[in-house]
């Protein structure tokens, strides 16, 4: 018998994870061969903490004490660069005030990213916070707390069936059953299937592809001190990785919960709105991949025991969001599964409760 169940292991459900195994007995169950193998693992990896709702930012902003504690040495210097074209001075302006950048001239902008294209650009705009995530040495910090505290992580375990006994929740999986006292749905774009086999109703989770490419280094140049870039309305983006860069449109396509694959009408579309901005043409992808990026229906993270049973409790809805604000989701999940009484504001645990989807 286990204290807590976790379905799900991405970021979400091993940090979760983490922080509950110093409270009882803890296992990860994960459906695939190894952790992090959809979402979390095809991150754009990046930290930004005024990026979000006002509940994302909150919890970001709160993730900066472990970041700079626990999880030391994970961030790492980037930088992001908001690009205008003529026509789009709107969006920038809103994107200008609502993310907190600084305006700089379009000069100093190509200093920093020399094939900008100071013909077409027309404003540019930065971040002095955003920085680079170490996701896999993030995982393996949050894993290691598992195993210290005595926790156990279990790959090949596809949930199959979810039982309610008069003492504990019966977890059944391809390979066994499991038994637990408490069961912290992470299951990502599969949360609300995860939900229906407990017999607890959907929230309305949707799964949103997206498709990223990677170019070689442009013009064969050292790109790895170049910040992010960023279309107006996040329309694509760019960002050094791998002595390349990854390039996406940054589109939003519903899904069904799946492995998702990058569809060449989006890497094109997504290139063709790069190429707008630079001066060096664009080569061929050397890779290509698509991840789901999941969204509660107001496009907050869904953090808690569910209002029908606290024994079972959500994390899911991170969308593009759920490595800069594990740390400190995890530690609210964490606080709530076992009363203590989380450090945020009336407002903000609203808009992360599970109780606002009730009818």
């Amino acid at each position: 018998m286990f204290d807590y169940l976790i379905i799900g292991g991405g970021i979400a459900g091993i940090s979760a994870a983490a922080r509950l195994s110093e409270h009882g007995a803890t296992l990860v169950l994960e459906a695939e061969a190894h952790l992090a193998y959809h979402t979390s693992g095809r991150s754009a990896a990046l930290y930004e903490q005024n990026y979000g709702s006002p509940s994302t930012v909150a919890l970001a902003k709160a993730a900066r004490t472990d970041f700079d504690g626990m999880l030391s040495g994970v961030l790492s210097p980037r930088g992001f660069l908001l690009v205008c074209l003529q026509g789009e001075e709107a969006q920038f302006e809103y994107d200008l005030e609502h993310m907190h950048l600084s305006e700089v001239a379009v000069a100093d902008a190509a200093k920093l990213v020399p094939i900008l294209d100071s013909s077409s650009v027309i404003r540019t705009a930065s971040s002095a916070t955003a920085r680079d995530i170490d996701t896999d040495m993030m995982l393996q910090i949050f894993a290691r707390r598992i195993h210290a505290n005595g926790g156990t992580v279990a790959t090949n375990q596809q949930v199959t069936a979810i039982d309610k006994t008069k003492q504990s929740w019966r977890v059944t999986t391809v390979s066994g059953q499991y038994e637990a006292q408490k069961i912290v749905n992470a299951a990502g774009a599969w949360g609300d299937e995860i939900a229906q086999l407990a017999g607890l109703p959907k929230i309305g989770l949707t799964p949103f592809r997206r498709s990223v490419a990677r170019l070689s280094a442009p013009g064969g140049q050292a790109v790895q001190g170049w910040p992010m870039l960023f279309g107006p309305g996040e329309r694509w983006y760019a960002k050094p990785d791998a002595g390349g860069l990854i390039v996406s449109l940054a589109e939003e396509t519903p899904s069904p919960p799946m492995d998702a694959w990058a569809h060449d009408i989006d890497l094109a579309e997504a290139l063709s709105r790069y190429q707008d901005y630079v001066t060096e043409p664009v080569t061929r992808p050397v890779a290509s991949w698509a991840g789901l990026r999941t969204f509660a229906p107001d496009r907050n993270l869904v953090l808690g025991p569910a209002p029908q049973d606290d024994s079972f409790v959500w994390c899911v809805g991170q969308g593009g969001y759920g490595f800069f604000t594990a740390p400190a989701a995890s530690q609210l999940v964490a606080d709530t599964v076992v009363g203590n009484k989380p450090d945020y504001s009336a407002d903000i645990l609203a808009e992360l409760s599970p109780s606002r989807f009730l009818d």
